[in-house]
């Protein structure tokens, strides 16, 4: 590796603001966002061998943690875990009533989202939260850009239903 190590590692912890922000897509709770970030983070760094210089280091840590949480979903389908936390909706409060609405709908994008598909909810995730290209989203998940648009309109669709049935797009 031609990177100094010191570089790299400097890299990956600038990701992380962007990795929680998509682990909190993923699995809907703080907490487990924070172990899932925590886990990839350790793994991206103990394998850095593994990382192809010249190659996206973000859509590499994007794509670890991805198959981290794969991996932990399957695992808790295994054991019969309990379904995954709604996000705690409190951690936004603010006085006022615009603060409780903007509460309520927080929690009800949320509630949506937990309620997608594991690739639609990663789509919404890159694309949405991350604000990726479609073409960098369809990298990090190894898909075709036009199968990342099938699931992103999808995934919106399902969201539009869930906060506001009388938007459904057709």
């Amino acid at each position: 590796m031609d990177v100094p190590l010191d570089t790299v590692r400097k890299d990956v912890v600038a990701l992380l603001p962007r990795l929680r922000r998509f682990a909190l897509s993923l699995t809907g709770n703080a907490s487990d966002a924070d172990d899932l970030v925590q886990d990839a983070v350790e793994r991206a760094l103990r394998n850095l061998d593994r990382w192809q210089q010249g190659t996206r280091l973000d859509s590499w840590m994007f794509r670890l943690t991805q198959n981290l949480w794969i991996d932990a979903v399957r695992a808790r389908k295994v054991r019969k875990a309990e379904p995954l936390d709604d996000v705690a909706a409190e951690r936004a409060s603010i006085d006022g009533a615009r603060a409780a609405e903007a509460q309520l709908a927080f929690g009800a994008t949320c509630a949506a989202l937990a309620k997608l598909p594991d690739e639609q909810r990663v789509v919404v995730g890159l694309v949405c939260v991350e604000g990726m290209s479609y073409r960098d989203a369809a990298d990090v998940l190894g898909v075709p850009v036009g199968t990342l648009t099938s699931r992103l309109f999808r995934a919106r669709a399902a969201l539009a239903a869930a906060l506001d049935p009388s938007e459904v797009v057709s």
